[in-house]
C-alpha cells in the first residue's frame, strides 16, 4: 500500500525533480518506508511506498526487461501469483517478487484488456518512454483513491489532492457548484472535487494520456443477474460461504508483515476476524453513555482467544482530530464515523500495518435499515404519486406528529427520497442554508436518476444497492476507509468488497437478502455458524457519535459557534440562518444537529486548506 504522484509539464528535468519529490513528501503518510521518482524531459513520477509485500526488492517505479515501460502503483493485487505463473507460461521473466511487477508485464501482454484480469484494489500509472503516453486504472469499486487535473500543457494525478497543492501550475480554487448536493447527501457525488479542476477516475475505468489528450474509458461495469439463479437456498449459502473464506484467507495471507483485524460489534467485521482469527483485533467507541460497542468487541475477542485493544474516544478528543481528520479527507467530510475511524487507524497502526475489515458487506448482501421498509410504508409508496405529493405537501404546514417525516419524505418520486445514508436534507433546505448566490435548482434526482435508467428493469432493493455503490460506497464509505487508515500509514484490506464475492453476490435473489424483517439474511446465517448468534443477528449501528449531545454543552457550542461567525462564512452561507439553527438546536428547541454536522464540516476543510494552506 502506498502513495503515487506524477506530472506533465514543460519545465526542465532539474525543476520537475524539486517538484515532484515536494509532492510526494505530501503524502509521506502513505508510504513512510521509501521514496522512488523517475524524471525525464516530458514527465515526472513520484512513489511513496509502505512495504507489505517483498520488502528487500519491492522499491518503485519498478521496470520492464528493456527499461522502456514503468509503473508506479497503489494497491495489492489478490490472484497475482496466479497471473505471473501464466505469464511466466507465455516467456516472461520476472525481476522481483511484487505484484506490481505482474501488472507492468501484464500490460505488455495483455494491453487494455489486463484491468478486468486483476483481482483487488488499485490506482496505477505505466508510462511508456519510448511513446510518452501515460496509462492507468482504478480498481472496480474506487477501494483505492485518483485524481487528476488539467492545466494547459500541464498534467497532474495524484492519490491525494493535497499533492497538487506543490505544483506551480496547480491553480487552488474553491468548487463550489458541489457545495449544495454536500449538503444533502454529505459527501461529494460529483466528479469534479471540491477543488476546482480537479477530477476522479471513477471506478472501473482507465485512460491514457498523450500529447495534452485525455482518454478515458470504462474496463468494468457493475451489472446484476438474480433473475436466473434457480438454485436452492442451501445450495446458494453453501456456495457464498465458500466464496468469502476464500476472500478473507486470500486477503490475510497476501503478506509479508503482520495482518490484525477491525472489530465492532456488528456482524460484519465479527466475521470477518471470526474467519480469519488474527492475533489481534482493534475496537474504539466513545466515552458517552449508549455509544459505545467496544465491550461487545471485547467479548467476542475473548471468545475467539484473540488480543482485543480499545479505546474511548472523549468529545476533547473528537474536536481536537477534526482539522486533521478533513485535511487527510481532502474533500470535506460529513460522515461522522470517520473520526472514529480516524482514531481506530491510529491505535491499529501502533501493532500492526496490515488490517482487515468489513466494509462492503451492507451493499454486498443488503444490510442497511433502508434496505428493509416496513409493510405499511410499502404500501405507502405504491399510492398514486399525485396523492403522496398533495399528503407531503399539507403535512409540510402542520406542526410535527408521529410519521410526520415520513409522509414528507415518501411524498416524492423514488430518485428523490432515496439517496442512501446522507443527512436528507432537502434541496428547499439546502438552498435555505447556502448563501444567495450560490441557491440553484438543481435536485436530487439529477444525480440519481442517470444511474437508475441502468436498472429500471431492477426490483427496488436491487435499485437501493446500485445506487449505493455508485454514490454512498466509493464517495463516502471506502474514501474514508483509505484516508483515515493511511492518514497513519496502515493498510486496510476489505475481503467483503471483493470482486469474486460481488460476482457470486450480485446473482443471489432478493428474497434471500431481505427476509423476515431482517437485513443481510443470508450472510447473517451464514455467520451464525461461525459466530454467536446474538453477534449474527445485532441491529446495524455503525459507529454511532454523539456530536448532537455535545452541541447542548456549551464548551463544544461555542467551537462550532466560532467556526459559524468566521468572516468567510458569508460567501458561502446565510450566516444568520445557520447561527439560528444552532442556537435552536443548543437550547433543545429542535433538534439540526446532522445539519449543523454538514457546514460544520466544510468550514473546517476550508480552513484546513484555503486559510491555512
Amino acid at each position: 500500500m502506498c502513495g503515487i504522484v506524477g506530472f506533465v509539464d514543460k519545465r526542465k528535468k532539474k525543476e520537475k525533480e524539486k517538484i515532484i519529490e515536494k509532492m510526494a513528501d505530501r503524502i509521506i503518510h502513505r508510504g513512510p518506508d521509501g521514496a522512488g521518482y523517475y524524471v525525464d524531459d516530458v514527465v515526472a513520477l513520484g512513489h511513496r511506498r509502505l512495504s507489505i509485500i517483498d520488502l528487500s526488492t519491492g522499491d518503485q517505479p519498478i521496470y520492464n526487461k528493456d527499461k522502456s515501460k514503468m509503473i508506479i502503483y497503489n494497491g495489492e493485487l489478490y490472484n497475482y501469483k496466479e497471473l505471473k505463473s501464466e505469464l511466466e507460461s507465455l516467456g516472461y521473466e520476472f525481476q522481483t517478487k511484487t505484484d506490481t511487477e505482474v501488472i507492468l508485464l501484464g500490460y505488455e501482454e495483455w494491453g487494455d484488456k489486463l484491468y478486468s484480469k486483476l483481482r483487488g484494489m488499485f490506482a496505477f500509472v505505466i508510462y511508456d518512454k519510448n511513446t510518452h503516453e501515460l496509462v492507468g486504472a482504478r480498481d472496480y469499486f474506487g477501494i483505492k483513491p485518483f485524481y487528476y487535473y488539467q492545466n494547459g500543457d500541464t498534467f497532474m494525478f495524484a492519490s491525494e489532492i493535497k499533492t497538487f497543492l506543490e505544483h506551480p501550475d496547480f491553480v487552488k480554487e474553491v468548487n463550489t457548484k458541489s457545495l449544495k448536493m454536500f449538503l444533502i447527501f454529505q459527501y461529494n457525488v460529483k466528479r469534479e472535487t471540491f477543488f476546482k479542476g480537479v477530477f476522479k477516475l471513477n471506478p472501473g475505468e482507465y485512460f491514457h494520456y498523450k500529447d495534452g489528450k485525455l482518454d478515458i474509458n470504462t474496463f468494468y461495469e457493475l451489472k446484476f443477474n438474480r433473475a436466473n439463479n434457480k438454485k436452492s437456498y442451501e445450495e446458494i449459502k453453501s456456495e457464498l460461504k465458500e466464496v468469502i473464506e476464500k476472500s478473507v484467507y486470500a486477503h490475510q495471507l497476501n503478506s509479508d508483515v503482520e495482518v490484525g483485524s477491525y472489530l465492532s460489534g456488528g456482524v460484519d467485521s465479527s466475521y470477518v476476524a471470526s474467519v480469519a482469527l488474527p492475533d489481534k483485533t482493534f475496537s474504539v467507541g466513545f466515552s458517552y453513555e449508549g455509544f459505545d460497542e467496544t465491550n461487545y468487541a471485547k467479548e467476542l475477542s475473548d471468545l475467539l482467544e484473540i488480543n482485543n485493544k480499545r479505546k474511548k474516544i472523549s468529545a476533547n478528543d473528537f474536536f481536537e482530530a477534526f482539522k486533521s481528520v478533513q485535511y487527510h479527507t481532502d474533500e470535506p467530510d460529513a460522515n461522522l464515523s470517520t473520526v472514529p475511524l480516524y482514531f481506530l487507524s491510529e491505535l491499529a497502526a501502533r501493532d500492526v500495518k496490515v488490517v482487515l475489515s468489513g466494509e462492503g458487506a451492507d451493499e454486498m448482501f443488503g444490510g442497511y435499515n433502508e434496505y428493509n421498509d416496513p409493510k405499511l410504508l410499502t404500501i405507502y409508496t405504491k399510492l398514486p404519486l399525485f396523492l403522496r405529493k398533495f399528503n407531503r405537501n399539507v403535512c409540510k404546514h402542520l406542526p410535527h406528529f408521529p410519521g410526520r417525516n415520513t409522509i414528507i419524505k415518501y411524498g416524492r418520486r423514488f430518485s428523490e427520497y432515496y439517496i442512501g445514508h446522507g443527512s436528507y436534507m432537502e434541496e428547499d433546505e439546502a438552498n435555505r442554508v447556502l448563501c444567495p448566490s450560490l441557491r440553484s435548482n438543481e435536485m436530487i434526482r439529477d444525480i440519481t436518476e442517470p444511474l437508475l435508467q441502468k436498472v429500471k428493469n431492477e426490483d427496488e432493493l436491487t435499485k437501493k444497492m446500485y445506487l449505493d455503490y455508485h454514490l454512498w460506497l466509493p464517495e463516502d464509505i471506502l474514501l474514508k476507509a483509505d484516508k483515515m487508515s493511511m492518514s497513519h500509514s496502515l493498510e486496510l484490506r476489505t475481503p467483503l468488497m471483493d470482486i469474486d464475492v460481488f460476482k457470486y453476490a450480485s446473482t443471489i435473489p432478493s428474497k434471500y437478502l431481505v427476509k423476515d424483517n431482517k437485513t443481510k439474511y443470508i450472510f447473517r446465517d451464514i455467520a451464525d455458524d461461525k459466530v454467536p448468534s446474538e453477534w449474527a443477528s445485532r441491529r446495524k449501528l455503525g459507529f454511532p457519535v454523539p456530536f448532537s449531545k455535545w452541541l447542548k454543552e456549551q464548551k463544544y457550542y461555542k467551537i462550532v459557534s466560532d467556526y459559524f461567525n468566521k468572516d468567510y462564512v458569508s460567501d458561502f452561507f446565510d450566516k444568520e440562518y445557520i447561527n439560528k439553527i444552532l442556537t435552536e438546536h443548543h437550547d433543545g428547541s429542535h433538534n439540526y444537529g446532522r445539519e449543523i454536522y454538514n457546514i460544520f464540516s466544510f468550514l473546517v476543510w476550508y480552513q484546513v486548506y484555503f486559510v491555512e494552506n
